[in-house]
Parts: C-alpha cells; structure tokens; sequence
C-alpha cells in the first residue's frame, strides 16, 4: 500500500487550487451568441397559463456550461418556460457550487445541481452549505465519464470494459500507477464535494484497494477546466458531465482517454436534479408548478429520436458550452468514442449515454418509470456515501423523513399527472448488483446492512 498519510482535510482541495481561471466563464443573462439562430424564445407559442395567475412570473434560473444545460436550453428556445406563463432569465454559472448556493442564498429561483448536494444540504455534511435544498426533478441521467491522463495509459491503465469483467487487474494496473507518485502528485478531480462523482470515484479506487483516506486526494475543478488542468499535469483522473471528456481526447490530443463511461459504475445514476429551496415552494406554489411542468416538457423533448442534432448544435451555441458540435454530439447520439494512444479505434454505441425522459427497458421498474421521476430510494444511497465516506458522523435516525422533505416525489407525482405523465405509486426501489461496478445490491430499507457489506468488502 502507499505509505504517503493524507488527513481529511487534504483530500477536498479548495475550487480552482492549482486551477486555471478561464476568462469566458464570465456569468451571462439573456443567452445570445449562437450561429444558427437558436438562441431565442420563440413567438408562437399557445399559452397555457397565463403569467398574471403565478405568484412570481419573473424567475432567474441557472445553469453550467456542460450538456446537462441541454433541457434548459430547450424549455427556453422552445418556449415550455412561456407556455406555462414564466419569464425566465438564465444565468451561466461557473461552477456547481455557485449554481448550488446561487440557489441556497437566493441570487437564483432554481438550478440544476449535482446529485448528493441536496441530501447533503439537508445533513450539513462535510463541504455543504446546510440548508432547506429541494429536489423537483431529476434533469438527467449518465452524461458523464472518468477522464486519465496519458501517463496512466502508458502504465499500463485501459478503458473498464477492456478489462472483460477482471477488477483485479483493473485494479492493480491502477494502484500500481499511483503508488508510482510522490503524494503531493496523487490527484484526482470531481466537480462538487460531498457528490455523486466524489462518491463514484472512491467507490473506484476503493476496488482498486487503494486507502480511500490516506493514498490520493480529491481536488474541486470546473467543468470547462478540467482538460487544461490535466494538461498541465495538476491531476491524472477526473469525472465530469460531457463535453469535457471528448474535449480530452479530440482537439486535445495527447491530453487523456475515456475511461469509464458513468453508466459503466452505476447503471441508472441520478445525475443531475433541479434544486429549489423550500421556501419558494411554499411561497409560490403555483410558479413551482409551472417550473416543473416546463422543465419535465423539455426533458421530454430532448429524448424525442429525432432531436439529437438539433441538441447538439444548441449545446454548442456560445451561450451554453460553446464547444463545437463534434464535442457535444458524442453523448446525446451515444456514438461514444474512448479515445487512446494505440492507434486504435474505440468507438461504441451507447444509446442511452445521458438520458432525459424516456428510460431503457432494463432501468424501467415500474411500467410507468421514466427519467425525471424522483426515487427517494436514490437519495437514501447518496445519504449511506456521506456516512461511509465520514462526512456526517453516522446515518440519521430519520433518513426517510429527510428524503421525503429534500426530494419531492409527492409534489412531482401530482404535478406531472396534470400533463398526462403517469408516475411510479411507491418511492423506494430496489438497485441490484448488476447496475453497480462493484456487484452489491443496494436494499433502502436496510442502509446499515448496506454499508456494513461495502465496509466488509473494502
């Protein structure tokens, strides 16, 4: 094992600590900036509720310049956010912790966040702002993947799938390239801390047999700076939404390969939520309403088959990622390449590389499942990682309670039937082993069992 002892503090580096600060992340309102037009709301759009009736009409919403922006983008382009009688000004953020406590101190009405910062608003875990934080939907799933450096592929380290199922020798090939390092060189980068990437990555390298609390740390890097961090050699390994794993390996030669794609580690993953503060559902129920039924709208139509090109230009519009089609294109058509330094292609098809609405049939667990529906049961397994990983003291006598109150399948489930979307009637479900990298199956009604397994396998 490496003997380098890292405390606690050492693993979450400080957002943008050895980062380099990019000069277009500047916020922006009102999008513009696109070559093809798109970035307008259109005029002919048959209202449905009129924006006199809300009791906030005028919301300002964020989002981060990676392709979750996607279904933003279109409840704006398309008209889903005037349908429903809002006024929406978007706000580009730079990073997830500003869209996160944009939303917690009051600058934004909503915004996508990442999974785990919700619950973990609610605990006060460890790097989380504790506050009254609510899921409204989820915006995604998959979307994202492990980026390595070159050094690591010269070490020997290739895609997950190339190891045919073999975790050993994935493991050792990964182990013995860090155990190579000094310690101050072991870094890895994720976007958020206390997060669904920080948890997928110790779950990782945890398999590799590596001491998840003492043999690398975890750094906090923007999306757009992850590839020119790598490339100057802050860190060898990242997780992060697309573009900016194909960003390292085309246009970017020579700076990384894909290892994981995110469905490879956990089949189903909540990847990104709308998060919204208690207060302002209470406050303004019917503006929530319309939120969610405008969002859920555009989700809708980003799954629609004939709707992936059109989404990949919007994705690249200046306003949004501004990353050339062939970047954004990748992970909504599921034409997926691993890149390497062989020569070799390594190009698969993953239809179901980011999801918006329409689920797979081996992900539906109840006929009437679909992407943006709310499994509580999926808040529970991100509140077992903050306790495993130490960043609350335990799991809470209450955990039930608290993903009732932070992820509002409730309010979803009534709102959604309003436009014909019929739900799931139970909040819980079962994950089996098969949809994890690691092979355990996640029960949410025994959470001490499940961590007990994961604490006796490593």
């Amino acid at each position: 094992m490496i003997d380098k002892k890292y405390n606690r503090r050492d693993f979450i580096g400080l957002a943008g600590s050895g980062a380099l600060a990019l000069s277009f992340l500047n916020t922006c309102n009102t999008p513009g900036g696109s070559a093809v037009s798109l970035i307008k709301e259109p005029d002919d759009i048959d209202i449905v509720v009129d924006s006199k009736s809300l009791e906030k009409p005028e919301l300002t919403i964020g989002y981060v310049p990676v392709n979750d922006c996607l279904p933003f983008a279109v409840a704006y382009t398309r008209g889903f956010f005037r349908k429903y009688g809002l006024k929406v000004k978007l706000s580009r953020e730079s990073s997830w912790a500003a869209s996160r406590d944009g939303i917690i101190f009051g600058r934004l009405d909503a915004a996508p966040v990442v999974s785990g910062a919700v619950i973990n608003a609610r605990l006060g875990a460890e790097g989380a702002v504790p506050a009254r934080l609510c899921a409204g939907m989820t915006i995604h799933r998959h979307g994202n993947a492990i980026t390595m450096s070159r050094g690591m592929w010269e070490a020997g380290v290739r895609p997950l799938h190339e190891y045919q199922g073999d975790v050993e020798r994935m493991g050792n090939d990964i182990r013995s390239y860090f155990q190579s390092l000094p310690g101050s060189q072991r870094n890895v980068a994720v976007v958020l801390s206390s997060a669904i990437y920080e948890y997928l990555i110790r779950n990782l390298l945890g398999m590799c047999q590596m001491n998840v609390f003492r043999d690398f740390r975890i750094m906090i890097i923007p999306p757009p700076q992850m590839v020119a961090n790598m490339r100057i050699g802050t860190m060898d390994m990242y997780m992060v939404a697309e573009p900016w794993n194909t960003r390292a390996i085309s246009g970017n030669e020579g700076v990384g390969f894909t290892f994981a794609h995110g469905k490879e580690l956990w089949s189903g993953h909540p990847d990104r939520l709308l998060g919204i503060m208690e207060d302002f559902i209470e406050k303004y129920p019917k503006t929530y309403r319309s939120l969610i039924k405008a969002m859920v709208e555009a989700c809708r139509w980003c799954s629609r088959i004939n709707s992936k090109e059109v989404l990949a230009e919007l994705a690249s519009a200046r306003a949004f990622t501004g990353a050339a089609t062939k970047y954004t294109r990748p992970a909504l058509t599921g034409n997926y390449n691993y890149g390497g330094f062989d020569g070799l292609e390594r190009m698969k098809y993953i239809p179901d590389a980011t999801i918006f609405f329409d689920l797979p049939e081996y992900l539906k667990d109840d006929i009437n499942d679909h992407s943006t529906f709310l499994w509580q049961s999926q808040g529970l397994w991100l509140m077992t990682q903050a306790a495993r990983w130490k960043q609350i003291k335990s799991l809470p006598e209450n955990p039930l309670a608290i993903a009732n109150k932070s992820w509002r399948t409730d309010l979803y489930r009534n709102i959604v039937n309003e436009i014909g979307i019929a739900c799931p009637d139970k909040n819980l479900k079962t994950e089996p082993g098969s949809r994890f990298i690691d092979g355990i199956e996640f029960n949410p009604e025994d959470l001490q069992g499940y961590l007990d397994t994961l604490n006796r396998k490593y």
